[in-house]
């Protein structure tokens, strides 16, 4: 049964967080899928340029302590820099994402973003199978983003903060920074009450 994408089971509604973009929920599956626009991204590069606000997110109002985790896949065909991603965003100067994303060399690997107002951008792990679990976590002031080949076992991938006071929206993006469109899909997805009490023991 497919429904309205801006009600997911278990989470709060959700809202675009700029342009309407296309998006499927299918309630029995649990899986959002999302595909984006043509050469679309969010980078504020620290090399300079104007910033890349193309992408929109499907997202809702982050609570003070949390975890939202989900499975992602890239179901399209892939172009470079393509991914699904969980993401933060406030304003174009203040955003993160963790990404599941297609490297120059071909690899699919965990990449991770953080925006104030120039990006921080670091590769992590590579990625063999068609899927990666992420997780993103709300520590008060501070965010954690982890992720994970099977949902159980969880790899730190860092610690972070976004330096501004606004309220933050916590949700799901697809991107093609220089290719037709993505489609990501995200399922398994879950959204607890507690962060992790310790950030590295894999839990």
């Amino acid at each position: 049964m497919h429904t309205d994408v801006t009600r997911i089971a278990g989470l709060p509604d959700l809202t675009w967080t700029s342009t309407t973009g296309h998006a499927d929920y299918d309630a029995d599956a649990g899986a959002l899928t999302m595909t984006s626009a043509a050469q679309v991204d969010w980078s504020n590069s620290s090399r300079g340029g104007p910033q890349e606000l193309g992408a929109t997110a499907l997202a809702f109002a982050a609570p003070e302590r949390f975890t939202l985790s989900a499975r992602i896949a890239v179901v399209s065909e892939r172009s470079t820099f393509d991914a699904g991603a969980i993401a933060l965003w406030v304003d174009g100067d203040h955003w993160a994402k963790l990404c599941f994303e297609q490297s120059p060399q071909g690899q699919a690997m965990v990449v991770s973003v953080v925006t104030n107002t120039w990006s921080d951008d670091v590769n992590s792990t590579p990625v063999d199978d068609d899927a990666v679990w992420m997780r993103v976590s709300r520590l008060g002031e501070a965010w954690a983003f982890h992720s994970s080949t099977d949902g159980v076992l969880w790899d730190f991938v860092r610690l972070f903060r976004l330096h501004t006071d606004a309220p933050v929206q916590v949700g799901f993006l697809s991107q093609a920074p220089v290719g037709p469109p993505c489609t990501a899909r995200f399922d398994d997805i879950v959204l607890g009450d507690e962060p992790p009490s310790d950030l590295r023991d894999g839990r």
